[in-house]
Formats: C-alpha cells, structure tokens, sequence
C-alpha cells in the first residue's frame, strides 16, 4: 500500500499513510477494514499471548509491545506511541478498552507529533470522572439520575445518603466503565462489602478508588445515544440503541431501535445527547448513556469517550461507517451527514459472542477453541479476531465474537438471529450460544420487555445448556466416571443412506465443559457445592483479589471466603455450608487455578 496519502473518492485531499490500532482482536481487525478502504496502512501491535493471532496477520505490519497480561504490554503507553513512531504511523485508534479513554495516554500521542482519532483528552477527562460528569451536565440543564455528586469517601456515607435519597443506592467507581467497579446496595448492612469491593475496582481497573453513590433505578431499560461531532461546531445522534439485557452489569445483547423508543422520545433523549456531547466539548463517535424509567424519565448516566463494542447495530441502520467518521473527524474533516441526513432503516440486534459457562454462572471459560464455523448469508454479520485453534486467553475479555444481523423490522431480526445462532459453532470451551438461543426464544425478549430476574435466570440457565447440548455436534476424548462409566448425551447426527439424509439421534461422548456444568448442577441439587469433605475449589483460574477468612474462622452458608479475579470480572467465593474453615490454601495476590483448594469448611459437630 505505497500510495496511502492518495485522494480516495469522496475524500478529496489526503488523509494519513500509517495508522497504528493500540487493540487486539476483532476491533483491530474491525478498524483495519475502514482504513483499507481509505488507502490509509494498517498498523498492529500484539503481546506475546497473541503472536501469531488474526489481527496480527490482518495488518499491513505488526510489532510486538510485551508479554501477555496487559499492564505489561496493551496498557504501555509509553510502548505504544515508541512503536508508532518506529513504525511511521502517523496517528493512532486506540479501539476500546485498554487505554481508549485514557486521558494521559491521548495527551502522550498527540506529544510525540501523532494524531489520537478520538475526543479531546479533556473531554476524556471531564467525562471519565463520573463526578465531574455529573456536575457539568447538571449544569448544562441534562437530567441526572438523584444522588451524591461529590465523592463518597466511607461506607458511612453511604448509608447516611441512604436514609436521605432511599434504598437501592449503586455505588460505581467514579473512573469506571464496561459494567466494573459497580456495587448494588439494598440495605445499610450491605453498605460496607459494597463499598470495599467497588473502590478495590476502581482501583484495579482505572488505577483510581474514587466512587460516588445515586439512587439504583429498578428495572429500566439502559438506552444509550451514538453521538458524533468534529471540529467545525456540528454535533449530531444517530438514534438510540437498548443495551438492557446484561449480567453483572456488563451488555450481552444490544439493539436499535429500543423496543421502548417511539419518535417523540427519541428526539427527545436525542437532543439531550447533543446538549451533553456539546457541553463536553466533545469531538470523534462517543455515547452518551442513560436510563429510560417504566414512567419514561430519561436519566444522563455517563458518557463512553470511544467507539463502543455494540456500534455494528447503528452502522447497519444508518448505513454509516462510524470508523471512517472516526478519522475524518480526526483529520480535520466536517462530518459527512447532518443531522437531517440520518434516516433510522429496518432493526438490528448484536449478540456478544463470549467464552463464558452460562450453567456455572456466567464464570469466563479460557480455553483452546478446538472447531469455529461463522453463520452467514442476508443480513448477518460477524465481528471476530479467532480461528480455530486459538486460545482464549485468561489476560483479556472473554469475547470471542459479535454476532450481528439486520432485517426490516424486530419480528424478522429476531427470526433472522435465531438462525443465524443456530449456524454458528464454537467447540473447546464452554460460550453464551447457547444462552443467546434460550433467551431469543423466551417470551421476554419477544414481547420487548426487560426480561428483568430472567438473564441471571437457573431456569434460562438450564435451557440455554439444553440447546448447546442439542446444538453441538461435539466428538471428545474419552472421559470417564469415577466408577468408570463414560458419561454420555444425546445428539442428532446426520447420515445418509442410499442418498437420503436421516437425523438419527446417537448417544456420544460428553463434551467435558458439559459434564463440569452437568457435575455442578446435581451437587448443587444435593444441597452442597463442596466436595464430601467440605473442600472448596476455585471454578474458575484467575488472581485472588481478596480473602475474607482465616483458618479457625467459623462461617455460615454462603458466607464470602474470597474474591477472584478472571478474565476482567470479579467472582465470589462462598461457603458451601456452615462450618470452620480449615486448610486456607489462597492469599490476596496470588494465582488460583482451575480446581485448586481454596478452603476446608468443615461441618460444625452434630
């Protein structure tokens, strides 16, 4: 790509020759794909657990930044802006996550002569800190959800704005963002664990303690708003996605338009996202987030300074590129539409494709993907950075792929996703397909609703792990019982017979994240999620964050024993009884593996 300053059509005077994507995975791959069509050359870097991995190879070139957790090679700054001028890139994407709304990090770019295709750091700034936020967009006349607007600095605090404001409160890390750092408080005894544990995210996930406390709005829709706005005064929104459907506050299903926007409102919370996005000072594609009450009040919640995870929704009802505005933005450029231009076609729904064990609790589920296979076909569209026999790895997020479709309205989307989640396979680890078949079906999601107490749901649990299993058409190595027996389930299998196709229904071998998911569910049956002995094993590998016993401790059942860190979520461990606890075999710090002992909670003497 010698010729990377060239005019393109409809970009009359050059752009940039290099550009450097600080991210990995399927937004690299996805940003690599914009600027191809610019004539512009792509750029990756990539730690020592991705060499070799498909952005690496999807870039016109790739240099290598550090080892594989990310503090020591995605989150180096420093490293990051060295590569890109070793490289003769002339900006850099930061993508999300990582350091796309890092502030320091933006500043550090546009200090060594690049440009940062994102909002001012400033802006970065401002909206980064959730109280900043507030207060300027209370100021600027945007509705604010009721609550503190200055830091909470105790859990003290936190119950004196309870008996002031009303239960539920939600304590969230004022750096936060992507759903961590994030404590739900429904009565004052709640208050202190909610508070420790959300301040212990914040400081481990933006390197800053501070939270601030707001009412907990019971069951509304999250409805966020796609801005855009460049440096020539123009600030426009592209329409309202529903991001409602999540676990652990973090989005697994996302849509536009929202099943609860008519017209009126959506100008409404449309224009309430420009007035937020102007008052930032705002410049690039950002989001401008929010709750939707059942009484309809629309509540500014924060504002994501980046391109977001769910933009594929608004891209196929727009029929805009929001990365090509991205860099048009960035190089000076007005954007390509007014507002009056924006015209809202048919519906669009994304499925965030995850290695995570639905049965076992949303727990992440690393591993080597042994088969992948995409769906494809009208209006389908996939958004992923692996191949068959990539590992997912415990240092990053747990997705895998966006699975996104686009048809003429709702009815026929969802039709559309169904089959589409039918055609896709994923074999080696445990994934949310067989989640998003089960809720996709349920009468919830159909109706529109909020499916509120359904997503986190042992019931949708159950049936998402019947689909998988119906869905898969796994072969295993061959696992045994304790008492020998190869544990098997039910498959259909197709075969042909003198050219005619049968589905014949064999029994074969169990996948082995199955069984784990199907051994869980009878001892939890049984009244016991340890073993015989009373031992305590970790479900999951990942880093202990915090232990809550000591050996001696007299625990009651579901009682907190540790906390544990994997793959970006933060897992409780608790008593399976009550009883002493025994054998600690875990310190805040250290790695935990998949099986390890945690504790003995031995049973108190009859």
């Amino acid at each position: 790509m010698g010729e990377n300053t060239r005019a393109v059509p409809g970009n009359p005077a050059p752009l940039f020759s290099k550009i450097l994507v600080a991210n990995r995975g399927e937004i690299a791959i996805r940003i690599f794909r914009t600027l191809r069509e610019l004539g512009i050359g792509c750029v990756a870097v990539f730690s020592d657990a991705d060499r070799g991995r498909a952005h690496v190879r999807a870039a016109d070139e790739a240099h290598r930044i550090g080892a594989g957790p990310a503090t020591e090679s995605y989150l180096r700054g420093d490293t990051i802006v060295e590569t890109a001028l070793r490289a003769g890139a002339e900006a850099v994407h930061p993508g999300y996550g990582f350091l796309a709304e890092n502030a320091a990090f933006a500043r550090l770019v546009e200090g060594a002569g690049l440009t940062w295709i994102g909002p001012p750091p400033a802006a970065i700034e401002l909206m980064g800190s959730k109280t900043a936020a507030r207060t300027a967009m209370r100021a600027a006349g945007v509705p604010i959800i009721p609550g503190a607007v200055d830091p909470v600095t105790s859990a003290d605090a936190v119950v004196e704005l309870g008996e002031e404001i009303g239960y539920p409160l939600i304590i969230k890390a004022a750096a936060g963002g992507g759903g961590k750092g994030m404590e739900i408080v429904r009565a004052p005894g709640e208050a202190e664990r909610a508070f420790e544990s959300a301040t212990r995210q914040g400081e481990k996930f933006f390197a800053d303690a501070t939270v601030y406390v707001e009412r907990f709005v019971e069951d509304p829709r999250h409805v966020e708003v796609q801005v855009l706005a460049d440096a020539h005064d123009n600030v426009i929104h592209l329409g309202e996605r529903d991001c409602t459907i999540q676990r652990r506050h973090q989005k697994l299903v996302e849509e536009t338009p929202s099943p609860g926007v008519d017209d009126a409102l959506r100008a409404c919370i449309g224009q309430i996202a420009v007035d937020a996005a102007r008052a930032a000072g705002y410049r690039s594609a950002g989001t401008i987030e929010g709750l939707l009450t059942r009484q309809g009040e629309y509540f500014f919640m924060e504002m994501n300074t980046r391109i977001q995870v769910e933009h594929t929704v608004t891209e196929l009802v727009t029929g805009l590129d929001l990365i090509r505005e991205q860099v048009l933005v960035a190089a000076g450029r007005p954007l390509s539409v007014t507002q009056d231009d924006v015209v809202l076609r048919g519906h669009a729904i994304e499925c965030r494709i995850n290695a995570e064990d639905v049965v076992n609790g949303f727990l992440p589920a690393p591993g080597r993907i042994t088969a992948y296979r995409e769906p494809a076909g009208p209006g389908v569209r996939v958004d992923s950075g692996v191949e068959a026999g990539d590992e997912v790895s415990e240092f990053y997020d747990p997705m895998i792929a966006k699975l996104v479709v686009h048809d003429v309205d709702r009815p026929r989307a969802i039709a559309r996703m169904r089959r589409a989640l039918a055609e896709f396979e994923i074999e080696g680890t445990a994934t949310l397909l067989g989640f998003h078949r089960a809720l996709l079906e349920h009468p919830c999601f159909v109706a529109g609703e909020t499916c509120a107490g359904i997503v986190e749901s042992e019931a949708l649990a159950e049936r998402a792990d019947q689909l998988e299993q119906s869905f898969s058409h796994r072969t295993t190595s061959m696992t045994t019982t304790s008492d020998g027996v190869v544990p098997t389930v039910p498959r259909v299998v197709a075969v042909e017979v003198d050219g005619r196709a049968y589905d014949v229904r064999a029994h074969v071998t169990e996948a082995p994240w199955a069984g784990l998911a199907r051994r869980r569910r009878e001892r939890v049956a049984a009244g016991d999620r340890a073993g015989g002995d009373g031992a305590v094993l970790s479900p999951m590998q990942g880093t202990v964050l915090k232990v809550e016993v000591a050996d001696g401790d007299a625990v009651e059942a579901g009682e907190l024993l540790c906390v544990v860190e994997a793959m970006k979520m933060e897992n409780e461990i608790v008593a399976p009884h009550a009883g002493i606890v025994t054998g600690l075999g875990v310190a805040p710090g250290g790695a935990i593996a998949n099986g390890q002992l945690v504790c003995v909670v031995a049973a108190p003497l009859q």
